[in-house]
């Protein structure tokens, strides 16, 4: 009795990683790889020509990032399975992916065996989330709330690390206000330092700093 083969559709930018897992999944047995895909809307394309039973697509990619590819795929297909394999793990883009309708969302230093085990989870039907990564997606749903003036101050010290006085000067609010907006902040984000204030904004999703 034959294994049925189920139909890949591979979506990352970079080509070097791409062709890896592409040999991953031919390896395994039991997958077909019927394209792949270099950019969002090449993704989007392929998805409608090949109605692949599987899309293991890049968070990250050019021309449309992948949350938006997920909702485009989910418009036009509701049963559509598909697989984040990503590098970026901050708790707004596990929750906007898997809120999206992706069906797993994996870091790509997942091993061989965890992936193709989650293939098949996938597409067998259910959710298969890590429990790393389940737990970081419980904890975004209990989003922090910030006021705007909170949220200007906070990327203000994560992105230029101003101090309390040019913070002022940069929003045209007194010191004294500055200091009250980051007393909030701290304990909104249950930290009692700038340094962890901008460890746990970062890993939640509410400032980004560019490398």
């Amino acid at each position: 009795m034959t294994t049925a083969t189920h139909t890949v559709l591979v979506a990352d930018d970079h080509a070097i990683f791409r062709k890896g897992l592409i040999g991953l999944i031919d390896q395994a047995g039991g997958f077909s790889v019927v394209a792949q895909a270099q950019n969002g809307l090449e993704a989007i394309a392929l998805y409608q020509h090949h109605q692949p039973d599987l899309l293991i697509l890049d968070l990250q990619m050019p021309k449309l990032e992948g949350v938006a590819v997920v909702k485009a795929i989910m418009a036009m297909d509701s049963t559509a399975n598909i697989i984040i394999l990503t590098t970026f793990d901050t708790d707004e883009d596990i929750g906007q992916a898997l809120k999206a309708g992706a069906k797993s969302y994996l870091l790509k230093d997942v091993t061989e065996p965890d992936l193709i085990a989650c293939m098949h989870k996938v597409l067998a039907g259910d959710v298969s989330v890590p429990a790393q990564i389940a737990l970081r997606w419980e904890e975004q749903a209990k989003q922090i709330q910030l006021t705007a003036r909170e949220h200007a101050v906070l990327k203000l010290v994560a992105e230029k690390s101003l101090a309390n006085k040019l913070i002022a000067a940069e929003l045209g609010i007194s010191e004294a206000t500055v200091k009250t907006h980051l007393t909030n902040l701290f304990d909104k984000l249950g930290v009692a330092s700038r340094t962890e204030a901008i460890t746990v904004a970062v890993r939640r999703g509410l400032v980004r700093i560019d490398k």
